[in-house]
């Protein structure tokens, strides 16, 4: 298994351009997975890296041999899969992403009743708001909070996230509370989700005559939904929230709720998975378990 061992170092390495976090990915030292490295092109006789003090990037023989070496680890991890499903007893591990607030509030505390029904299966969660490519970072899941653009990945839909327009009471105190949708383009300070390559920017209202899109702006934006949650919490302004995301501080009145008859369109709760990935009891196990609890959290 040594040489399988190097192939899969070779290809993380090749995926996310470095050594050090090729290894990490696959929790080796930056030293054992440069020995990988060194050992498979001393079995192959070539240099499969081009090395410069910037960067890392594979030769045309690397190239080569990443096309098959990722077709090879892919088929052995499907072959693993499905003797898995013969043996009853899945195992091994699930790379799992989701955004940080549904991910840390709904899926991360899944985890360990999950592990405890199924001691063999890791659970490797990867959190970011960022947009993700599935292929790139080799995940076998990708929950996501919002409207699917267009994929080739097979989609499954767990529930409709209530969301809510938020501020602080020492916010509407200053600048007064909005009185329609109008309100918030001429009058407020929208806090925005935003990260680079992300679409325009709009919320979507619930109205009686139907969806209502405002161009909505503000004077701050992040790629992180919890750091707007701070920001409204500190009074800078208004945001647009999940309900989950912020139910503790309107129970509180930390936060207040901005136009409750006009709300933002609720937002789609699913998952993303290559289609293939289905053949492996584990993931499919992970997606039914947290579609389960989930819908707990989330009825109708």
């Amino acid at each position: 298994m040594p040489y399988v061992e190097s192939i899969k170092v070779f290809v993380r390495v090749v995926e996310l351009g470095s050594i050090t976090a090729g290894g990490r990915d696959l929790r080796l030292t930056p030293a054992v997975a440069s020995n990988r490295i060194k050992e498979l092109e001393k079995r192959l006789g070539v240099r499969l890296f081009n090395r410069t003090t910037r960067k890392l990037g594979p030769t045309e023989a690397g190239r080569l041999f990443y096309d098959h070496a990722r077709r090879v680890i892919e088929a052995l991890d499907e072959a693993e899969a499905v003797v898995a499903g013969f043996a009853g007893t899945p195992r091994g591990a699930v790379r799992v992403s989701a955004p940080l607030g549904i991910g840390r509030r709904v899926i991360a505390p899944m985890v360990p009743e999950f592990n405890t029904t199924f001691p063999d299966v890791q659970v490797q969660l990867r959190l970011s708001d960022r947009k993700i490519d599935m292929l790139e970072d080799r995940l076998d899941l990708a929950f996501f909070l919002g409207e699917l653009q267009d994929s080739t990945l097979k989609l499954r839909k767990i529930a409709s996230c209530p969301r809510a327009l938020v501020a602080s009471p020492g916010y509407l105190d200053r600048r007064g509370t909005p009185r329609d949708p109008q309100d918030l383009l001429d009058n407020h300070n929208c806090l925005l989700l935003r990260f680079p390559r992300s679409p325009e920017y709009f919320w979507t209202l619930q109205t009686p005559q139907g969806p209502l899109k405002l161009d909505v702006s503000g004077r701050f934006d992040a790629d992180d939904g919890d750091v707007l949650t701070d920001w409204a919490l500190a009074g800078h302004g208004i945001a647009n929230k999940p309900r989950f995301d912020v139910e503790t501080h309107l129970a509180t009145g930390a936060l207040c709720e901005v136009l409750p008859d006009t709300p933002p369109m609720p937002s789609t709760f699913a998952c993303l998975y290559p289609h293939r990935k289905l053949q492996d009891p584990k993931v499919r196990l992970f997606i039914d378990f947290v579609v389960e609890r989930a819908r707990e959290l989330f009825p109708g």
